[in-house]
């Protein structure tokens, strides 16, 4: 397992969501030819980690982070994003693996990644935390002042992988992640309620079938432009009725009217069947959150006191939801 978490994060392309495709099929008809083996690949190594994971007694969580980019081109030039950045993921993530599980880290290529959320962003911040030191040879040093929270976090990194809790995979679009969610679910699904699924991703609700998408860079002499996309149909369903229907699921819902939040929440629970629905407002959801299961509302907040200590809000989401998977799987035993 330590080796199959030390291997390079791979990033595997997958074609366009065919306009025709709904459902549960849609996922694994955006596969095809080469990019269907390696939705293959990535299934078997998750499977052979997850077995890993099982077998030294440890839970395990795939966590999904950050956005997914959809093209308006063919040969893209333009693509619609969303605001995310990953940081939720990545630090649920790091929560996870202090929690005891193994954490599968389904992410988006550059965004926010365990640990490595401590470094500056690259630019003058980052070339300002380091500094040469004298030789011979000459070399390069982290400035402790600069970056107090580097070496713990270093210090955990290096202990999750080597103890083969982390395993990381990328992917950039919108039909990489549906297919390798599903392929990792399926990779999972044989280790029951033990799994728990975390879908921190910001997914795109909208996209551009193959069939209607111009080939070439839109030409803004042609005048205003007008897009018409379609709904991506939500893998909620399929992954909780199909994919790994004994699994603890957990959705997220982020909107910016608090009014509806709640309702929303609910409709996605009895909708989709999952266990959890973890709730935010846009401006306070750094701060707070509210769990909605099927029979409960719970907020979590962080005071003033904790936010000076640098507390996360994360820190409390998965200790609250480490204690629902407990009984999650204690009532399915």
């Amino acid at each position: 397992p330590a080796a199959a978490a030390a291997l390079p994060r791979r990033r595997f392309r997958l074609a366009r969501l065919p306009a025709e495709v709904g459902g549960a099929g849609m996922a694994a008809a955006a596969a095809g030819g080469g990019e269907e083996a390696a939705a293959a690949a990535a299934e078997g190594r998750v499977r052979a980690w997850a077995a890993g994971q099982v077998a030294r007694g440890r839970r395990v969580a795939l966590v999904t982070s950050g956005g997914t980019q959809v093209p308006l081109e063919a040969r893209a030039v333009r693509f619609l994003e969303n605001f995310s950045s990953g940081r939720r993921g990545a630090a649920s993530a790091e929560r996870l693996v202090a929690a005891g599980y193994g954490v599968c880290f389904l992410h988006r290529a550059r965004s926010a990644f365990p640990w490595a959320r401590v470094l500056p962003p690259p630019g003058p911040a980052l070339l300002d935390a380091l500094r040469l030191t004298p030789g011979p040879p000459p070399g390069v040093a982290a400035d402790p002042a600069a970056l107090p929270a580097l070496l713990p976090a270093l210090r955990d990194y290096r202990r999750a992988t080597e103890d083969g809790a982390l395993l990381a995979i990328e992917f950039t679009g919108l039909a990489e992640y549906l297919a390798l969610l599903k392929a990792a679910a399926r990779a999972l699904a044989p280790f029951g309620s033990s799994v728990m699924f975390y879908l921190a991703a910001a997914v795109s609700d909208f996209y551009i079938p193959a069939s209607e998408m111009p080939e070439h860079k839109i030409q803004s002499s042609e005048g205003p432009l007008q897009i018409t996309m379609k709904m991506v149909p939500k893998m909620l369903s399929p992954l909780v009725k199909e994919w790994a229907p004994e699994a603890f699921v957990i959705s997220f819902k982020l909107e910016t009217d608090p009014l509806i939040l709640i309702d929303k929440s609910q409709q996605a629970l009895e909708k989709y069947r999952h266990q959890v629905v973890v709730a935010n407002i846009l401006e306070s959801r750094r701060t707070s959150v509210i769990i909605v299961t099927k029979d409960s509302q719970t907020p979590l907040s962080l005071s003033d006191e904790e936010i000076a200590r640098g507390m996360e809000i994360e820190e409390k989401i998965v200790s609250y939801l480490q204690g629902q998977h407990t009984a999650f799987i204690e009532k399915k035993a």
